[in-house]
């Protein structure tokens, strides 16, 4: 059994549609949430899927000691940032080497790095008059959004479209792919 740690920092839509998809998996099971904000709506749906989370300061998290600890402890193998803000601390990404993902809301390299996230990015996207937008999922390095792609899918953009739709446009394509990209690496099929 692959047991996945969820880390996030916000509603967490992502780390729920992917508990959901592996609920019923004999061979992959998301056994953490681990979020840098205690009120973060994520907890809440934890809760409500009978998974433990914890919130960490932003401190803790990227001295890393203590997240390392939890995550050793709970016999975690995979890491799956979803909608997770801070940069993954190098004690981190030393034990977990190829086993941190990460799903980012356009298509990389373009509006990456650090400050681009949710509707930053979409709006980005419209102000740069791009065509085309979609989502990238990568693995996680010491830099932000610049690990090697594993996966990515688009969508064309209409002159009409706002932020929102694009958003709305990028979290279907999420919620389609990133559990079935997280089970083919987890199950060696990428």
């Amino acid at each position: 059994m692959t047991k996945i740690a969820l880390f996030a920092s916000g509603s967490g839509t992502n780390a729920e549609n992917i508990a959901r998809y592996f609920a019923k998996n004999r061979q992959i099971n998301v056994s953490l949430v681990i979020s840098n904000k205690a009120d973060a709506y994520v907890h809440r749906r934890a809760k409500a899927l009978d998974i433990p989370s914890y919130s960490f300061t932003n401190e803790q998290f990227r001295e890393g000691t203590q997240v390392l600890t939890l995550l050793l402890e709970n016999k975690i193998d995979f890491i799956v940032l979803a909608g997770f803000l801070l940069k993954v601390p190098d004690l981190i990404l030393k034990k977990y080497p190829n086993k941190i993902i990460n799903i980012h809301p356009a298509l990389l390299p373009k509006y990456g790095g650090k400050g681009m996230y949710g509707d930053r990015v979409h709006k980005k996207v419209i102000e740069m008059g791009d065509t085309k937008s979609g989502i990238t999922i990568h693995y996680v390095n010491d830099k932000y959004d610049e690990g090697e792609i594993i996966f990515q899918d688009s969508f064309d953009i209409d002159p009409k479209d706002t932020y929102q739709d694009i958003a709305e446009k990028a979290h279907k394509l999420e919620y389609t792919f990133f559990p079935r990209i997280i089970e083919e690496i987890i199950l060696g099929k990428r």
